[in-house]
């Protein structure tokens, strides 16, 4: 499948309702064709792994493209170089968590960007430093509880941060490291008190937020239940 036939596909499915609701949920809608990620997907499996192809995708500059792109790329030819070009696109919270998420965190990169990118001034790069911090927690099971703790003093420092798209990615991202395991959820509680005294309203939001979820007992059951299974 080449650009040409993608891009006929997209135009074939083009929903305006969905562009609607898109638009109502922050995401630019300038170049969309309103199509569902379970869409995307889809077509991403149809397709298989394509490097060039994602490029090619990613130059349309269209939505949805970018996101087929982040789906269909191959995490081992992803250079530091496409990632630096490519974050400097992000102009919705969705491209730019699909490309953290399903594409850059499985980079040789990742913990690099995700520090370099949590101090950047600019709103969704800045997300995308906090969103790699939260996919990493997540995804990358065998990574020593140190590599998460050293994130800290930058969740601290982007809690300050009023901007909608940011604020949530900070809070995501303590979040996730907060439910890794026991000892993490203790460090990231104290960190979330660390926030609380900032005082500011993001940095009350952001630190509220998580204490509920990680002091919750969905979470410690699971974190508990987690170490029993680990400590057999």
């Amino acid at each position: 499948m080449n650009i040409k036939e993608i891009l006929s596909i997209f135009n074939s499915n083009k929903n305006a309702r969905n562009i609607d609701g898109m638009s109502h949920f922050g995401i630019n809608t300038k170049k969309a064709f309103g199509l569902p990620i379970p869409f995307l997907r889809n077509l991403a499996k149809k397709i298989g792994k394509n490097h060039s192809l994602a490029l090619e995708l990613w130059e349309t500059g269209y939505h949805e493209a970018r996101i087929l792109a982040s789906f269909i790329d191959e995490p081992a030819s992803v250079t530091e170089k496409q990632m630096d070009s490519w974050v400097k696109d992000f102009d919705s919270w969705d491209v730019c968590d699909q490309c953290c998420m399903g594409l850059f965190d499985k980079t040789k990169f990742a913990y690099k960007k995700a520090v370099q990118w949590s101090k950047s001034k600019k709103e969704f790069i800045k997300r995308a430093g906090f969103a790699m911090m939260a996919s990493l927690a997540v995804h990358d099971k065998k990574a020593d509880d140190s590599i998460f703790e050293e994130f800290y003093p930058l969740i601290i420092e982007g809690a300050n941060d009023e901007r909608n798209f940011v604020k949530k990615a900070v809070n995501w991202a303590l979040r996730q490291i907060g439910k890794r395991n026991l000892s993490l959820n203790v460090s990231a509680v104290k960190t979330a008190h660390d926030i609380l005294k900032l005082d500011t309203k993001p940095s009350r939001w952001i630190a509220n937020d998580a204490l509920r979820e990680l002091t919750g007992n969905a979470v410690q059951n699971r974190l508990k239940f987690l170490q029993r299974r680990n400590s057999k």
